[in-house]
């Protein structure tokens, strides 16, 4: 009813405007790490509680925009990124915030601390982030065991889960294929679609598995596993943003060769925007790899690059400074079906989500497309 629409509306209004006078003001004042570790923390609450899933879903829920694709039906293409809930911790309380699939990890074959703190920065001026976190993370044995306990409990999300898998750091590159194949093996029973990060700028020698033969080994390996349970979950490859796109095109090309069903474009990037201020050239002098919106250009042109070279013929995660309706369009006109936010989150606070869904809602009315599938790639077309 009209009564219930304006009530919601005013839940939505009164809660940005408590973001943005109350939490992010005292969020913005802790280190970025323990920021995130409070917010995950806070959530972690909510995903015990059907009532207090009830209560964030009636403040953020997103409209319906489906498409298909990847073998699965996702109620609107914007999903969370990795690195935000690596432990799973929260998994069922993500899409009371609006959400339609949610990504875990990443996740290594062995529990790791990562990389010293501080390790995770602020710009707010560019609204990016620097982390150089290093897959800290439990362990892919430990991670299921509460994985196996948080569905014996019910208390499994009813939207898409996708796995995100690292190279443990005391594993060497040669080593690699058996060590992302177990990880996988391990997690098979717990996500519905996996993505192997090849690309992180945080472990040592990680993106050298980009290099023709140790990538083939890699995803050969990867798909044994699949084959072994014969299975037809997806598997997906995340590729750096620093890589030329003839390197991009030729590792879709292997991807394609190996059975991988969609590419993740594009993780973080070793290169730095000019900074605005001493608070961003604080951070962007610290070594890690830079999301949010400086990031978003390149992230268009792989994707962009990844469709032509394609025709289309294999699926597209955009992720990379999406943080707005017009970002998140840009992203699925340059060919990207799925799309998936992080730093968006952090600068603008969990209503962003609804946001973007009904930001894009208007732009399919606006264009006059029968839904969100016709405008994939349309800026080629």
């Amino acid at each position: 009813t009209m009564r219930n629409y304006s009530r919601v509306r005013c839940y939505r209004v009164n809660m940005g405007l408590g973001w943005r006078l109350l939490a992010r003001p005292v969020i913005s004042r802790l280190d970025s790490e323990k920021s995130h570790d409070l917010a995950l923390g806070t959530l972690s609450k909510f995903d015990k509680s059907n009532f207090g899933k009830s209560v964030l879903s009636r403040m953020y829920k997103s409209p319906e925009l489906p498409i298909h694709t990847l073998g699965r039906l996702f109620h609107h293409p914007l999903g969370l990124a990795a690195g935000m809930d690596k432990g799973a911790r929260a998994l069922s309380a993500w899409p009371a915030l609006g959400f339609s699939w949610i990504e875990y990890g990443g996740i290594t074959r062995y529990p790791q601390d990562g990389n010293p703190k501080p390790r995770m920065f602020r710009a707010n001026s560019e609204r990016a982030l620097v982390n150089s976190m290093g897959f800290n993370n439990p362990g892919s044995s430990s991670l299921r065991d509460s994985l196996v306990d948080r569905k014996s409990s019910g208390n499994w999300p009813n939207v898409p889960i996708a796995a995100n898998i690292g190279r443990s750091k005391k594993v060497d590159n040669e080593q690699a294929p058996k060590d992302y194949s177990h990880t996988l093996d391990t997690l098979w029973g717990h996500a519905d679609m996996f993505v192997l990060n090849v690309s992180s700028p945080n472990t040592p020698g990680l993106r050298d598995l980009q290099n023709e033969d140790l990538l083939r080994n890699v995803l050969r390996e990867c798909t044994k596993v699949r084959e072994k349970y014969n299975s037809n979950k997806p598997l997906l490859l995340k590729l750096s943003p620093d890589n030329d796109d003839e390197l991009i095109s030729e590792m879709t090309d292997i991807s394609i060769k190996y059975g991988i069903d969609g590419i993740v474009a594009t993780n973080t990037t070793i290169s730095r925007p000019e900074p605005k201020n001493t608070q961003s050239r604080i951070a962007f002098s610290q070594s890690g790899g830079v999301s949010g919106k400086p990031l978003h250009k390149r992230s268009l042109e792989v994707i962009s690059n990844i469709y032509n070279h394609t025709q289309g013929k294999i699926t597209i995660v955009g992720v990379g400074g999406i943080d707005s309706p017009d970002s998140a369009w840009k992203s699925i006109q340059a060919g990207a079906s799925l799309i998936q936010l992080y730093s968006g989150l952090v600068f603008k606070g969990p209503g962003v989500t609804s946001s973007i869904v009904r930001g894009l809602k208007s732009r399919v009315k606006e264009y006059g497309f029968s839904g969100i599938t016709e405008a994939v790639g349309n800026a080629h077309k």
